[in-house]
């Protein structure tokens, strides 16, 4: 009785949550049109939600080890299920995924059926067992698992060093993306927005812990879903006026995939378009030339650069014109190592925009077999590792421990589902209408009459444009070959695609920033409480008192998101490629010893030291010597893999490597068994 009053209040809390949320959200509307600067509408949506993340903060604080560690095991099913939908939502999924099939059609959605298949092998195979043993973290469960008879802590180390290995990557992305965001929609500066967001992220889990974290996530979860709902939805129903006329989203976007298809042919016999990909191909062979003459045709860019830059200060020009030669003389490439580099990236665009467009909405589409089957094959296995990775990753599986029991475990992974299902049905209706708004209204427009996001868009990374529109034919027409959008800003940038006003641009902004705060206060969390309760509490200090522990915590949390903060303020290349590895590394390292070590009892420490080790080696080896961002190359891939997908070969060698090895060497002790009854046992 008394958990069914908490879950009513809780209800009731959330409810007047919402509707508040709500009205501040028209008063906001209300004050744009009374004419309030767009700058200002930035400050309050941003500022405004991280207060209310930090006050939820400050009112959870609590020094209690249990509900430090996971909010007193008391979290409803529903509101756990938000939480944790929260917790997933990251910055990649919220800003990156509708990008991802924007650009890449039916290949994208390799990502939507592996995250949530992952969900599916959480609900069977893990949450209701680690749920029954009732400990506070991942490698706990494996540490004690697989302690053997001396009770040896190897495998508990192992665990937290993959966990904060897993975890770190991913914090770093999330604290990135806050200071992205932050900056982008308040106009301060990068590494300020970072410290901003950080010290909301600190308020909440430094003060409070789980119990503080998990009632700041489901408050996000809910400003994620209407920021996302509210600009697709007005965007289905701008072309349901007209055409289809359904404005749900979910299901108006498919009659749209077969007028985009007929576009597409359109546009690849125009022959306006012909001639801008020509000219890209051109380009191409040009960088194509300079390369073969390395390092001399290096040398004589320079010297090039140089003379004009010269002639300039000796001649009439202009300080603006002497600046701009000064700058393009300082961005050349330094070695010809470098200009190798460089040079290869630019052949390689062009080559691809010289590409007459294929369509992306078939499965598995190219220009011949053999090149549809390494599609095929690429999509299974990273659907394949997506699943494992899910399934492994210890910020997700801990929140399983915060439900009242093992039945409501099971019953929060089917609500973590519902809500993440309610914004992954919408994300390939937000990629296909915001594509169709823009085959519609942006190709064919007169260079004069760009809208402006396009320049404004433009014109936040002068070095690299998040939106690329030049007249490559000087025909002042635009043509699909003369539009480069990344990816990253489709849904930031659909408000003003869609002709909302600014308001709702800070409210997809203020979703982003819930999503990167959720994400990154459960993962500091989990770095910080394996590090305490693990390393020190475990092996350091077992005698430690609880209010040391959670102290302990508290200082650790501190460092990890100080040095996260550190690092992503150094701007890291290619972080999402590094978070989706993040996938491979979870499942390569820790799903093999998860799943047997709950299912086959034969398992034993020895197999766990081995098959841990093996899958993270094999793993890693396949990264480095496959992406490029590491040194590797694409021609060492095994059967044309790529390497974000290296759990496919992680996973199975972690779990033969463990078996044969388990099966070398002596059986579990009683203990050990008689652990493995106890929670495979029905919950009663």
């Amino acid at each position: 009785m008394a958990q069914a009053g908490f879950s009513k209040r809780l209800t009731r809390y959330y409810a007047w949550y919402t509707l508040l949320f709500i009205i501040f959200l028209i008063s906001l509307a209300v004050l744009e049109k009374e004419g309030v600067p767009r700058a200002w509408i930035g400050y309050l949506f941003m500022f405004s939600t991280i207060v209310i993340y930090a006050g939820i903060g400050v009112m959870s604080r609590t020094s209690d080890i249990s509900e430090y560690y996971v909010a007193g095991r008391r979290v409803p099913a529903v509101f756990n299920g938000m939480a944790t939908a929260a917790d997933w939502m990251s910055a990649a999924s919220f800003l990156s995924l509708a990008g991802g099939l924007y650009l890449q059609g039916f290949d994208g959605l390799a990502y939507i059926i592996g995250w949530t298949g992952g969900f599916c092998l959480v609900a069977l195979l893990i949450a209701p067992y680690i749920r029954k043993f009732g400990q506070y973290s991942i490698a706990d469960f494996l540490g004690t698992r697989y302690a053997g008879a001396n009770g040896s802590n190897i495998v508990r180390v192992l665990a937290v060093i993959a966990t904060i290995f897993i975890s770190f990557t991913y914090v770093v992305a999330q604290i990135y993306g806050v200071g992205l965001i932050t900056s982008r929609f308040t106009g301060v500066d990068f590494s300020i927005g970072i410290f901003l967001g950080l010290a909301s992220i600190l308020v909440c889990s430094f003060l409070g812990g789980m119990r503080a974290v998990t009632w700041t996530q489901v408050a996000q979860y809910i400003i994620i879903i209407i920021a996302y709902m509210i600009p697709v939805t007005w965007l289905s129903a701008k072309h349901a006026q007209t055409q289809t006329q359904m404005p749900i989203p979910q299901i108006a976007y498919g009659s749209k995939l077969s007028q985009l298809s007929a576009k597409e042919k359109l546009f690849a016999s125009d022959p306006k378009e012909q001639e801008v990909r020509a000219i890209f191909k051109q380009r191409a062979e040009v960088f194509q030339q300079k390369i073969q003459h390395l390092p001399a045709s290096w040398e004589e860019g320079r010297l090039e650069l140089q003379h004009q830059l010269d002639e300039l200060k000796s001649g009439n020009a202009s300080l603006i014109e002497i600046k701009a030669a000064a700058r393009v003389l300082s961005n050349y490439p330094k070695t010809p190592q470098e200009a190798q580099l460089r040079w290869t990236d630019a052949k390689n665009n062009n080559l691809a925009r010289a590409e007459p467009s294929v369509t992306t909405y078939m499965p598995y589409a190219a220009k011949d077999k053999n090149e549809s089957d390494i599609k095929r094959n690429n999509f299974l296995a990273l659907v394949f590792c997506l699943m494992m990775g899910t399934a492994a990753l210890p910020h997700v599986l801990i929140r399983y421990y915060t439900t009242p029991s093992v039945r409501e475990s099971r019953e929060s992974v089917f609500w973590s589902l519902f809500f993440i299902m309610l914004l992954y049905i919408t994300i390939p209706a937000l990629a296909i209408l915001v594509k169709y708004d823009i085959y519609t209204s942006l190709v064919g427009t007169e260079f004069s009459k760009l809208p402006s996001w396009v320049t404004y868009w433009a014109s936040i990374d002068k070095l690299n444009p998040l939106v690329n529109i030049t007249d490559i034919n000087h025909d002042g027409i635009v043509q699909l070959a003369e539009i480069a959008i990344d990816g990253d800003i489709v849904v930031l940038a659909t408000p003003e695609i869609a002709g909302l006003p600014y308001v709702i641009s800070g409210l997809v902004a203020a979703g982003g920033l819930a999503a990167a705060l959720s994400t990154a206060d459960g993962l500091l969390l989990t770095i910080s409480n394996s590090l305490s309760h693990d390393i020190y509490y475990k092996i350091v200090d077992p005698n430690a008192s609880t209010q040391k522990r959670v102290t302990i915590s508290k200082l650790l949390l501190l460092v990890v998101a100080l040095v996260a903060a550190y690092v992503a303020s150094l701007k890291p290349a290619d972080i999402l490629s590094l978070v989706g590895a993040a996938f491979s590394l979870a499942a390569s390292t820790l799903f093999p010893a998860l799943v047997l070590g709950i299912f086959w009892k034969r398992a034993n420490q020895q197999g766990a030291i081995v098959g841990i080790s093996v899958g993270f080696i094999v793993c890693v080896y396949y990264m480095l010597n496959t992406h490029p961002l590491f040194g590797g190359s694409v021609l060492n891939q095994w059967w044309h893999i790529a390497p974000i997908s290296a759990g496919v070969f992680g996973v199975p060698a972690g779990i033969i490597s463990m078996v044969l090895i388990s099966l070398m060497t002596p059986a579990p002790d009683p203990r050990t068994v008689d652990l493995i009854d106890y929670i495979r046992a029905p919950d009663v």
